[in-house]
């Protein structure tokens, strides 16, 4: 009678124990890697921001499906921004696609505009209107201006409190071409400058849309700089 060799199940321990070494160890490696992915994406993604940013990782939400991975792909989901508090969200890529989604506090040390005073609709702003105050922009209104300049000349558009921090939208640019005003008309293009003269159609601050009725007749649409001058490019 023949015989077959048994192989004990406790010789098959060192090889159970091995392959959950692999894993503990490919699941540790993988965090690190998410974490060095997100952290690129932050510094990257916050260097046009005005002032010293710094920010923190909230943990990952424990319930969320996860698995191996070999690439990340972080991003900003629809209608967030890296600003205060936000999400990030963290694609993988690979082997088995999977999402999670990370909270983010963004903290942005810096200055900003300060009310020194009342001010009333359709006041002009002067320098002496405003105060530069110290602190967290990612804790403030977004739109809030960080420069003298943003606000100098410009008209208030509703009344705004003492005190307050000011926001773009509260004001509004000064027209550099209004209605009817004959302009400069310059136009370029690869090579060549030409300019002459035309008349607006309508109002348009430093940077929006102008459209201008040329002397044959012709309508051309161009950018409005600077007082009285409409920038056409071909």
């Amino acid at each position: 009678m023949s015989t077959r060799n048994r192989i004990s199940p406790l010789s098959k321990l060192p090889h159970l124990l091995c392959a959950l070494l692999a894993a503990v160890t490919h699941s540790a490696v993988a965090e690190p890697s998410l974490a060095v992915a997100l952290d690129q994406y932050l510094t990257s993604q916050t260097q046009g921001l005005p002032g010293k940013v710094s920010y923190s990782v909230g943990p990952l939400d424990q319930f969320a499906k996860r698995g191996p991975c070999s690439a990340f792909e972080p991003f900003l989901p629809v209608g967030s921004r890296l600003w205060g508090k936000t999400t990030v969200g963290i694609r993988c890529l690979g082997p088995t696609p999977w999402t999670v989604y990370v909270p983010v506090q963004v903290r942005i040390a810096g200055t900003y505009l300060l009310t020194a005073r009342q001010l009333t609709a359709g006041q002009i702003v002067a320098d002496s209107d405003v105060l530069m105050q110290g602190g967290d922009l990612g804790a403030l209104p977004a739109g809030v201006l960080t420069d003298p300049a943003q606000a100098r000349g410009k008209t208030v558009r509703s009344s705004v409190a003492a005190g307050q921090p000011l926001r773009g939208d509260l004001l509004i640019a000064p027209w550099s071409v209004q209605q009817g005003q004959s302009v400069k008309l310059v136009s370029t293009g690869a090579g060549f400058t030409v300019s002459n003269e035309g008349k607006a159609l309508n109002n348009a601050s430093e940077g929006q849309v102008a459209q201008v009725r040329t002397a044959s007749g012709q309508v051309v649409s161009g950018v409005a700089r600077g007082l009285g001058i409409v920038e056409v490019t071909y």
